[in-house]
């Protein structure tokens, strides 16, 4: 027979409320644990689902892997740079820029440069040390 009281407002007088024993329905064990207890055993599709990464294994790592690398930039982009260096800082030596003291560690070939620049790196490609080399330019190591 249908009727409008829910379970809950039927059983509100009873004890245990449809469970058995007051202790079937208490504490962690009701819940499968405290926590995160279980994610690899009952609660493992909860773990597949919303914690892919908690039972990852990384491996090793070298450290030399762990090394920052260095910033890098584009023969292309050293005009544009070098505005703006020698517009605000004004020019050291001419048309030198310094590409240690701005953080850059390593020099690239891609594109062309058309200014003859002296270029303070590190590190430069071989066509990167071509392109500057045509335009009327040089490499210094530091």
């Amino acid at each position: 027979m249908p009727h409008k009281l829910r379970k809950v407002r039927k059983q509100r007088g009873s004890r245990y409320m449809g469970w058995g024993q007051v202790g079937q329905h208490r504490k962690a064990g009701g819940r499968g644990g405290k926590g995160k207890a279980g994610g690899r055993k009952h609660f493992w599709i909860r773990t597949v689902k919303y914690e892919r990464d908690r039972f990852k294994s990384t491996g090793f790592v070298p450290p030399s892997a762990k090394k920052p690398k260095p910033l890098t930039i584009n023969v292309g982009e050293l005009e544009d740079l070098a505005l703006k260096v020698i517009w605000d800082y004004g020019v050291k030596g001419g048309n030198e820029l310094d590409l240690e003291s701005l953080g850059i560690g390593r020099l690239l070939g891609r594109g062309s440069v058309s200014v003859p620049l002296n270029v303070r790196v590190s590190h430069a490609t071989m066509s990167a040390q071509e392109k500057i080399e045509e335009a009327g330019g040089s490499i210094i190591e530091p």
